[in-house]
């Protein structure tokens, strides 16, 4: 959505929200109604709710202590009724005349308070902004209020979030962040109320974002049934996938996704169409809350042994043309634009291609732009100056573009960033200078800008999605990285990752059989999803030679759908085919093999998946 298109819906929601509050029967002189919390039992309301307040108060804010830490605003944790829980923040606010409004038990309903974050919150189901002005009593006029809703487990409004200030200061950032910090506290609750006896699945389109609280979040049961889910989750699948079989949502086999080893990263297919990124935890214990991803990664300076150019390539002309041709401009003040299909390996280019200049002792800045809010973007990128907005740090914050002053920066998705964010980037580019946000101090700025992107910028450009201006201007040397199956060099490839991730390289050699079935494999996640499937394969395999029953099901599914008979070789003459008996052979080989599926799938010579499939059919799984 455009931004003129935001301002006409924000403008329609507020119109809505004041006909609702004449038809409530108030004016705009009505005074401020905090609610009779003498008629409230705070101390019952705060104990129905402490789950939900002590993950606010101890788990989420904590993480955004530094954009918290100014005296000009006031958060506040609302029950699904719009009474005060709990807050936090500047006392000045809380002190006020107007305390009365933000006492525990005070109601910021509609119906008493007029237009307001939390109250409209309530109304829409939707995250809001409320300006001064837009208050519909004036008594609430001096403040602004940014708030989100928080749901459930069962995905019902269980609370909202509120931030609110009297500053006259932007806030354009401060519902983004809300809107973060809301995120945070549902998927904490999913996890918390799941995590003893389900299992936790968390995806994303991106793996570097999989730990991100916009990953879709997705628990599931014993038999496969998905019990909860995220907002995210929701999106990406399209649907609300509670009730949903997660093999049928996922395309994969139940056992499989049962016994992928936890943080190893498993490649999906979801809903037979988008891959994604996937890393399952069982039912246990999870250790104590983890810090927020951070869309950046600032890279230390190369060591000695750093991968450069010359070591990613193995005889596949494309690489070796775009080898040669980022060799050529290395040292050259030239924007570098890598494009290419998921997982094909750009980040490992761009950091090659920094280890392999004189800038590799300086700092290699990655920024994944889809991993950052729309309302965060630019206070991320170009930094601000101290009080620049509601939120912002006392110390104000450089921005990563500063951090990666004398190296390099590699915008990754650079198609996800937002226009305003785009026309910003634009002038620190012709400039060679940024200017942080509520400040009009320029600092210099000597960067090496690399870009990457999965998606089509021309077509962008087209549709308006993207600067044309800024696409010329980063769209220097197009370098197009080829998808793993159509490499050329992809048979040494193989063999390389087997050797580089093997507990004793050189002990045993790629089979022959294996090989066979990786160059008929159609790689959908490339070679993240290549590295993934020997990880999980040497593990399994363990100290000996890898196996076609040591390959994860997940790898089969996608072969099967490219050729039915690509995962079916000639089967030695004295094994007995998996559906020559199926009621006798499959039963009584499991039986003899005392349940254990990967003997049967290594005396069939067939993968585990297909041994599922038979004992499924044969109600013995």
């Amino acid at each position: 959505m455009k931004a003129p298109e935001n301002r006409l819906a924000r403008r329609a929601l507020i119109e809505a929200s004041w006909r609702r509050c004449r038809a409530f029967g108030l004016d705009h002189a009505s005074e401020p109604a905090g609610g009779s919390v003498q008629e409230v039992d705070v101390p019952l309301l705060r104990n129905r709710h402490h789950s939900l307040i002590d993950i606010t108060g101890q788990e989420v804010l904590p993480y955004y202590e530094s954009i918290l830490s100014n005296s000009k605003s006031v958060i506040l944790l609302a029950d699904c009724e719009g009474r005060v829980l709990s807050d936090w923040g500047d006392q000045r606010l809380l002190d006020g005349c107007n305390k009365a409004l933000f006492r525990h038990g005070a109601t910021w309903q509609e119906r008493a308070n007029g237009t307001n974050a939390i109250g409209t919150t309530i109304a829409t189901g939707q995250a809001v902004q409320v300006l001064r002005d837009e208050h519909f009593l004036k008594g609430n006029r001096f403040m602004i209020g940014s708030a989100a809703p928080i749901l459930d487990t069962d995905r019902t409004l269980l609370g909202v979030l509120n931030v609110s200030s009297d500053t006259y200061l932007p806030q354009a950032h401060t519902l983004g962040m809300v809107k973060l910090m809301s995120q945070s506290i549902e998927n904490r609750l999913i996890i918390q109320h799941y995590r003893h006896q389900h299992f936790l699945l968390t995806f994303n389109t991106n793996l570097d974002n999989i730990d991100s609280q916009w990953s879709g979040l997705l628990v599931f049961d014993e038999q496969g049934t998905v019990v909860a889910a995220n907002r995210r989750a929701e999106l990406m699948a399209g649907a609300n996938p509670t009730g949903s079989s997660i093999e049928q949502l996922f395309h994969s086999a139940l056992p499989g996704l049962k016994n992928q080893p936890e943080q190893l990263p498993v490649v999906l297919r979801l809903n037979k169409r988008q891959t994604v990124y996937g890393v399952i935890k069982k039912p246990q214990p999870v250790p104590g809350s983890e810090a927020p991803p951070k869309p950046y990664r600032p890279v230390a300076a190369a060591p000695a042994n750093a991968i450069t150019l010359a070591r990613i390539g193995f005889g596949d002309a494309r690489i070796s043309r775009c080898i040669q041709q980022a060799e050529r401009i290395i040292e050259k003040d030239i924007p570098i634009l890598i494009q290419g299909e998921t997982g094909v390996g750009k980040e490992v280019f761009v950091k090659a291609l920094h280890s392999s200049s004189s800038r590799s002792q300086s700092p290699l800045v990655a920024i994944n732009c889809a991993a950052i809010p729309a309302e965060l973007v630019e206070s991320e990128l170009f930094g601000y100056e101290r009080g620049a907005f509601t939120g912002a740090s006392n110390k104000g914050a450089s921005g990563l573009i500063r951090k990666a002053h004398g190296g390099t920066l590699f915008l990754d998705e650079i198609g996800e960033m937002p226009l305003s964010a785009q026309a910003r980037l634009l002038r620190v580019l012709q400039e060679r200078t940024v200017t942080p946000l509520g400040s009009t101090e320029a600092y210099p700025v000597d960067i090496r800008l690399i870009t990457a992107t999965n998606r089509s910028l021309r077509q962008q450009v087209a549709e308006g999605a993207f600067r044309r201006d800024l696409f010329y201007r980063i769209n220097g040397l197009n370098l197009e990285l080829p998808p793993l199956r159509h490499r050329t060099d992809k048979t040494e490839l193989f063999r390389q990752l087997h050797a580089f991730y093997s507990e004793a390289p050189g002990k045993y050699a790629l089979a022959d059989s294996i090989l066979r079935l990786f160059e008929q494999h159609p790689w959908p996640g490339n070679i993240r999803q290549l590295i993934n499937v020997l990880q999980v394969g040497l593990a399994m395999a363990g100290d000996q030679p890898l196996e076609r029953w040591h390959l994860p099901d997940d790898f089969f599914t996608d072969l099967e759908e490219t050729s039915p008979h690509a995962s079916q070789p000639p089967l030695p003459k004295d094994a007995i085919p998996i559906c020559a008996s199926p009621t006798e052979d499959v039963p009584s080989l499991f039986r003899k093999c005392q349940g254990n599926v990967s003997r049967v799938a290594r005396e069939l010579s067939v993968s585990r998946n297909t041994v599922y499939k038979r004992l499924k059919e044969h109600g013995l799984r």
